[in-house]
Protein backbone atom coordinates (compact mmCIF):
# COMPACT_ATOMS: atom_id res chain seq x y z
CA UNK A 1 0.00 0.00 0.00
CA UNK A 2 1.38 3.39 -0.97
CA UNK A 3 -0.50 4.96 1.94
CA UNK A 4 1.73 3.15 4.46
CA UNK A 5 5.02 3.85 2.69
CA UNK A 6 6.61 4.97 5.97
CA UNK A 7 6.18 1.49 7.44
CA UNK A 8 7.96 -1.73 6.47
CA UNK A 9 5.76 -4.26 4.68
CA UNK A 10 5.63 -6.50 7.75
CA UNK A 11 3.85 -3.76 9.71
CA UNK A 12 1.25 -2.97 7.08
CA UNK A 13 -2.33 -3.58 8.16
CA UNK A 14 -4.42 -6.33 6.65
CA UNK A 15 -7.69 -5.72 4.90
CA UNK A 16 -9.56 -7.25 7.83
CA UNK A 17 -7.97 -4.72 10.20
CA UNK A 18 -9.07 -1.76 8.07
CA UNK A 19 -12.58 -3.18 7.79
CA UNK A 20 -12.80 -3.59 11.54
CA UNK A 21 -11.64 -0.03 12.11
CA UNK A 22 -14.20 1.32 9.68
CA UNK A 23 -16.98 -0.80 11.16
CA UNK A 24 -16.18 0.41 14.68
CA UNK A 25 -16.14 4.04 13.56
CA UNK A 26 -12.51 4.72 14.47
CA UNK A 27 -12.30 7.32 11.69
CA UNK A 28 -15.36 9.30 12.85
CA UNK A 29 -14.52 12.52 14.65
CA UNK A 30 -16.65 15.32 16.07
CA UNK A 31 -18.11 18.55 14.71
CA UNK A 32 -15.39 20.59 16.41
CA UNK A 33 -11.68 20.45 15.67
CA UNK A 34 -8.56 21.53 17.51
CA UNK A 35 -5.82 23.48 15.73
CA UNK A 36 -3.23 20.87 16.65
CA UNK A 37 -5.35 18.07 15.15
CA UNK A 38 -5.75 19.59 11.70
CA UNK A 39 -2.96 17.51 10.20
CA UNK A 40 -4.78 14.30 11.22
CA UNK A 41 -8.16 15.30 9.73
CA UNK A 42 -8.82 14.00 6.24
CA UNK A 43 -12.00 15.89 5.36
CA UNK A 44 -15.29 17.18 6.71
CA UNK A 45 -18.68 15.71 5.84
CA UNK A 46 -21.74 17.68 4.82
CA UNK A 47 -23.22 17.33 8.29
CA UNK A 48 -20.13 18.95 9.82
CA UNK A 49 -18.51 15.79 11.26
CA UNK A 50 -14.76 15.55 10.71
CA UNK A 51 -13.27 12.38 9.23
CA UNK A 52 -9.87 11.32 10.54
CA UNK A 53 -7.10 9.91 8.37
CA UNK A 54 -7.14 6.23 9.19
CA UNK A 55 -3.68 5.63 7.70
CA UNK A 56 -2.14 8.03 10.21
CA UNK A 57 -4.10 6.28 12.93
CA UNK A 58 -2.40 3.00 12.05
CA UNK A 59 1.05 4.60 11.78
CA UNK A 60 0.76 6.25 15.18
CA UNK A 61 -0.52 3.01 16.70
CA UNK A 62 2.56 1.16 15.44
CA UNK A 63 4.74 3.92 16.88
CA UNK A 64 2.96 3.69 20.24
CA UNK A 65 3.41 -0.10 20.29
CA UNK A 66 7.14 0.28 19.63
CA UNK A 67 7.39 2.78 22.50
CA UNK A 68 5.57 0.41 24.86
CA UNK A 69 7.82 -2.51 23.93
CA UNK A 70 10.89 -0.39 24.62
CA UNK A 71 9.98 -0.35 28.32
CA UNK A 72 11.87 -3.24 29.93
CA UNK A 73 9.41 -3.80 32.77
CA UNK A 74 5.82 -3.97 31.52
CA UNK A 75 4.54 -2.96 34.96
CA UNK A 76 6.05 0.50 34.47
CA UNK A 77 3.31 1.19 31.89
CA UNK A 78 -0.03 2.47 33.18
CA UNK A 79 -3.23 2.63 31.13
CA UNK A 80 -5.80 5.12 32.41
CA UNK A 81 -9.43 5.65 31.49
CA UNK A 82 -11.89 7.81 33.38
CA UNK A 83 -14.44 7.35 30.62
CA UNK A 84 -16.82 4.44 31.35
CA UNK A 85 -16.51 3.03 27.83
CA UNK A 86 -12.77 2.58 28.30
CA UNK A 87 -12.65 1.02 31.77
CA UNK A 88 -13.03 -2.54 30.60
CA UNK A 89 -10.63 -1.94 27.73
CA UNK A 90 -7.78 -0.70 29.94
CA UNK A 91 -8.30 -3.61 32.34
CA UNK A 92 -8.05 -6.12 29.51
CA UNK A 93 -5.08 -4.29 27.99
CA UNK A 94 -3.25 -4.43 31.30
CA UNK A 95 -4.12 -8.10 31.72
CA UNK A 96 -2.76 -9.24 28.36
CA UNK A 97 0.29 -6.94 28.21
CA UNK A 98 1.33 -7.19 31.87
CA UNK A 99 0.99 -3.46 32.56
CA UNK A 100 -0.97 -1.61 35.22
CA UNK A 101 -4.33 0.11 34.87
CA UNK A 102 -6.39 2.78 36.56
CA UNK A 103 -10.06 2.46 35.64
CA UNK A 104 -12.36 5.15 36.93
CA UNK A 105 -11.60 8.32 38.79
CA UNK A 106 -7.95 9.32 38.91
CA UNK A 107 -6.88 10.36 42.41
CA UNK A 108 -4.94 13.64 42.28
CA UNK A 109 -1.41 13.25 43.55
CA UNK A 110 -1.00 9.66 42.38
CA UNK A 111 2.18 10.61 40.47
CA UNK A 112 3.37 13.53 42.59
CA UNK A 113 2.41 12.97 46.24
CA UNK A 114 4.55 10.26 47.79
CA UNK A 115 2.50 10.16 50.99
CA UNK A 116 -0.58 8.74 49.31
CA UNK A 117 -1.14 4.99 49.40
CA UNK A 118 -1.75 4.88 45.64
CA UNK A 119 1.52 6.60 44.77
CA UNK A 120 3.07 5.25 41.56
CA UNK A 121 6.11 6.03 39.49
CA UNK A 122 5.40 4.91 35.93
CA UNK A 123 7.71 5.29 32.98
CA UNK A 124 4.94 5.52 30.39
CA UNK A 125 1.33 6.65 30.51
CA UNK A 126 -1.51 5.65 28.14
CA UNK A 127 -4.71 7.70 28.35
CA UNK A 128 -8.03 7.19 26.61
CA UNK A 129 -8.99 10.87 26.33
CA UNK A 130 -6.62 13.80 27.04
CA UNK A 131 -9.57 15.98 28.01
CA UNK A 132 -11.23 13.53 30.43
CA UNK A 133 -7.88 12.35 31.84
CA UNK A 134 -6.39 15.85 31.99
CA UNK A 135 -5.36 15.49 35.65
CA UNK A 136 -3.24 12.43 34.90
CA UNK A 137 -1.69 14.10 31.85
CA UNK A 138 -0.84 17.21 33.83
CA UNK A 139 0.79 15.24 36.66
CA UNK A 140 2.74 13.18 34.13
CA UNK A 141 4.20 16.40 32.77
CA UNK A 142 5.36 17.32 36.29
CA UNK A 143 7.39 14.10 36.65
CA UNK A 144 8.57 13.90 33.02
CA UNK A 145 6.55 10.81 32.07
CA UNK A 146 5.81 10.44 28.34
CA UNK A 147 2.12 10.22 27.40
CA UNK A 148 0.42 8.20 24.66
CA UNK A 149 -3.16 9.33 24.05
CA UNK A 150 -6.07 8.47 21.78
CA UNK A 151 -7.05 11.89 20.45
CA UNK A 152 -10.26 12.90 18.70
CA UNK A 153 -10.61 15.83 16.32
CA UNK A 154 -11.26 18.21 19.23
CA UNK A 155 -8.74 16.81 21.75
CA UNK A 156 -6.00 19.10 23.11
CA UNK A 157 -2.47 17.84 22.52
CA UNK A 158 -0.78 19.69 25.35
CA UNK A 159 1.68 17.42 27.21
CA UNK A 160 0.86 14.57 24.79
CA UNK A 161 3.94 12.96 23.21
CA UNK A 162 2.31 10.37 20.90
CA UNK A 163 -1.18 11.24 19.66
CA UNK A 164 -3.18 8.45 18.00
CA UNK A 165 -5.96 10.13 15.97
CA UNK A 166 -9.10 8.12 16.58
CA UNK A 167 -12.63 8.21 17.90
CA UNK A 168 -12.22 8.11 21.69
CA UNK A 169 -15.94 8.46 22.48
CA UNK A 170 -17.43 5.33 20.92
CA UNK A 171 -17.80 2.08 22.82
CA UNK A 172 -16.64 -0.13 19.98
CA UNK A 173 -13.96 2.26 18.81
CA UNK A 174 -12.21 2.39 22.19
CA UNK A 175 -12.35 -1.37 22.63
CA UNK A 176 -10.99 -2.04 19.16
CA UNK A 177 -8.14 0.48 19.57
CA UNK A 178 -6.92 -1.12 22.79
CA UNK A 179 -7.30 -4.58 21.25
CA UNK A 180 -5.19 -3.60 18.23
CA UNK A 181 -2.58 -1.94 20.43
CA UNK A 182 -2.33 -4.97 22.73
CA UNK A 183 -2.05 -7.34 19.77
CA UNK A 184 0.73 -5.24 18.18
CA UNK A 185 2.63 -5.08 21.47
CA UNK A 186 2.51 -8.86 21.83
CA UNK A 187 3.58 -9.31 18.21
CA UNK A 188 6.56 -7.03 18.65
CA UNK A 189 7.54 -8.91 21.79
CA UNK A 190 7.31 -12.20 19.92
CA UNK A 191 4.56 -13.63 22.12
CA UNK A 192 2.02 -13.77 19.29
CA UNK A 193 2.90 -14.79 15.74
CA UNK A 194 1.92 -12.59 12.82
CA UNK A 195 1.16 -15.65 10.71
CA UNK A 196 -1.83 -16.57 12.85
CA UNK A 197 -4.72 -14.60 14.28
CA UNK A 198 -4.79 -13.61 17.93
CA UNK A 199 -6.99 -16.06 19.80
CA UNK A 200 -8.42 -13.31 22.06
CA UNK A 201 -11.71 -11.96 20.66
CA UNK A 202 -12.18 -8.23 20.42
CA UNK A 203 -15.51 -8.52 22.22
CA UNK A 204 -13.70 -8.87 25.54
CA UNK A 205 -12.47 -5.26 25.25
CA UNK A 206 -15.93 -3.78 24.64
CA UNK A 207 -17.84 -2.05 27.39
CA UNK A 208 -20.79 -4.01 28.80
CA UNK A 209 -23.72 -2.26 30.37
CA UNK A 210 -24.95 -3.70 33.67
CA UNK A 211 -28.60 -3.38 32.64
CA UNK A 212 -27.97 -5.18 29.37
CA UNK A 213 -26.15 -7.96 31.22
CA UNK A 214 -29.04 -8.37 33.65
CA UNK A 215 -31.52 -8.42 30.79
CA UNK A 216 -29.52 -11.06 28.94
CA UNK A 217 -29.24 -13.15 32.11
CA UNK A 218 -32.99 -12.94 32.68
CA UNK A 219 -33.69 -13.98 29.08
CA UNK A 220 -31.32 -16.93 29.37
CA UNK A 221 -32.88 -17.97 32.69
CA UNK A 222 -36.37 -17.81 31.15
CA UNK A 223 -35.23 -19.93 28.22
CA UNK A 224 -33.70 -22.49 30.56
CA UNK A 225 -36.90 -22.67 32.62
CA UNK A 226 -39.01 -23.20 29.49
CA UNK A 227 -36.66 -25.93 28.31
CA UNK A 228 -36.80 -27.62 31.73
CA UNK A 229 -40.60 -27.52 31.78
CA UNK A 230 -40.80 -29.00 28.29
CA UNK A 231 -38.34 -31.74 29.25
CA UNK A 232 -40.34 -32.54 32.40
CA UNK A 233 -43.59 -32.72 30.41
CA UNK A 234 -42.00 -35.00 27.84
CA UNK A 235 -40.61 -37.25 30.58
CA UNK A 236 -44.02 -37.47 32.27
CA UNK A 237 -45.71 -38.36 28.99
CA UNK A 238 -43.10 -41.02 28.29
CA UNK A 239 -43.53 -42.49 31.80
CA UNK A 240 -47.31 -42.85 31.41
CA UNK A 241 -46.99 -44.55 28.04
CA UNK A 242 -49.88 -45.45 25.66
CA UNK A 243 -53.28 -46.49 27.06
CA UNK A 244 -53.54 -50.25 27.71
CA UNK A 245 -56.25 -52.65 26.55
CA UNK A 246 -57.87 -52.75 30.00
CA UNK A 247 -57.89 -48.96 30.28
CA UNK A 248 -60.42 -48.66 27.47
CA UNK A 249 -64.16 -49.44 27.43
CA UNK A 250 -64.46 -52.92 25.92
CA UNK A 251 -67.87 -52.06 24.45
CA UNK A 252 -66.81 -48.85 22.76
CA UNK A 253 -64.25 -48.56 19.99
CA UNK A 254 -61.74 -45.77 20.43
CA UNK A 255 -62.66 -42.85 18.22
CA UNK A 256 -66.45 -43.13 18.53
CA UNK A 257 -67.30 -46.70 17.44
CA UNK A 258 -66.71 -48.56 14.27
CA UNK A 259 -68.98 -46.23 12.32
CA UNK A 260 -67.96 -43.08 14.19
CA UNK A 261 -71.31 -42.82 16.10
CA UNK A 262 -69.97 -43.88 19.49
CA UNK A 263 -72.40 -46.86 19.71
CA UNK A 264 -71.29 -50.11 21.40
CA UNK A 265 -69.80 -52.80 19.21
CA UNK A 266 -72.36 -55.20 17.74
CA UNK A 267 -75.40 -53.02 18.55
CA UNK A 268 -77.53 -51.45 15.89
CA UNK A 269 -77.74 -47.71 16.58
CA UNK A 270 -81.33 -47.63 15.27
CA UNK A 271 -82.48 -49.92 18.08
CA UNK A 272 -81.21 -47.48 20.66
CA UNK A 273 -83.80 -44.89 19.59
CA UNK A 274 -87.38 -45.25 20.98
CA UNK A 275 -89.42 -45.30 24.17
CA UNK A 276 -88.02 -46.93 27.26
CA UNK A 277 -89.62 -50.36 28.13
CA UNK A 278 -92.26 -50.49 30.89
CA UNK A 279 -91.87 -52.45 34.12
CA UNK A 280 -94.26 -55.18 32.92
CA UNK A 281 -92.39 -55.60 29.66
CA UNK A 282 -89.14 -55.80 31.55
CA UNK A 283 -90.55 -58.47 33.87
CA UNK A 284 -91.89 -60.51 30.95
CA UNK A 285 -88.59 -60.22 29.18
CA UNK A 286 -86.84 -61.50 32.31
CA UNK A 287 -88.97 -64.75 32.24
CA UNK A 288 -90.72 -64.59 35.63
CA UNK A 289 -93.23 -62.52 37.58
CA UNK A 290 -93.43 -61.64 41.22
CA UNK A 291 -94.95 -64.29 43.43
CA UNK A 292 -97.27 -61.87 45.16
CA UNK A 293 -98.80 -60.78 41.85
CA UNK A 294 -99.46 -64.40 40.76
CA UNK A 295 -101.10 -65.22 44.07
CA UNK A 296 -103.35 -62.19 43.88
CA UNK A 297 -104.46 -63.18 40.35
CA UNK A 298 -105.25 -66.75 41.48
CA UNK A 299 -107.28 -65.45 44.43
CA UNK A 300 -109.28 -63.17 42.16
CA UNK A 301 -109.99 -66.02 39.69
CA UNK A 302 -111.27 -68.27 42.52
CA UNK A 303 -113.69 -65.60 43.68
CA UNK A 304 -112.07 -65.30 47.06
CA UNK A 305 -113.05 -68.92 48.08
CA UNK A 306 -109.60 -69.98 48.99
CA UNK A 307 -107.83 -69.83 52.28
CA UNK A 308 -106.98 -66.22 53.09
CA UNK A 309 -103.79 -67.28 54.71
CA UNK A 310 -102.89 -69.13 51.56
CA UNK A 311 -102.77 -65.95 49.54
CA UNK A 312 -101.06 -63.82 52.12
CA UNK A 313 -98.52 -66.24 53.62
CA UNK A 314 -95.09 -66.85 52.17
CA UNK A 315 -95.86 -70.54 51.57
CA UNK A 316 -98.99 -69.67 49.61
CA UNK A 317 -97.05 -67.32 47.42
CA UNK A 318 -94.51 -70.01 46.65
CA UNK A 319 -97.26 -72.55 45.81
CA UNK A 320 -99.01 -70.09 43.53
CA UNK A 321 -95.76 -69.25 41.87
CA UNK A 322 -95.07 -72.96 41.38
CA UNK A 323 -98.39 -73.55 39.70
CA UNK A 324 -97.77 -70.67 37.30
CA UNK A 325 -94.29 -71.94 36.40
Amino acid sequence: MSTFANLPPILHPKEEDIQMMLSAGVHTGTRNSDASMVEYIWRRRNDGVHILNISKTWEKMILAARVIVAIENPEDVIAISARPYGMRAVLKFAHYTGSQSIAGRFTPGTFTNQITKQFREPRLLIVTDPRTDSQAVREASYVNVPVIAFCDSDSPLQYVDVAIPSNNKGKYSIGLLYWLLAREVLRLRGTVSRATDWDVPVDLFFHRDVEELKKNEEEQAAKMEDAAQQAAAAAAAAAQGPAGVFDQDPMVVSGGGADGTGAPVGVDPSTLVGDAPTDQQAQQASGFEAGGTAAAAAAAAGGGGGDPAYGTSWEGDQAAAGSEW
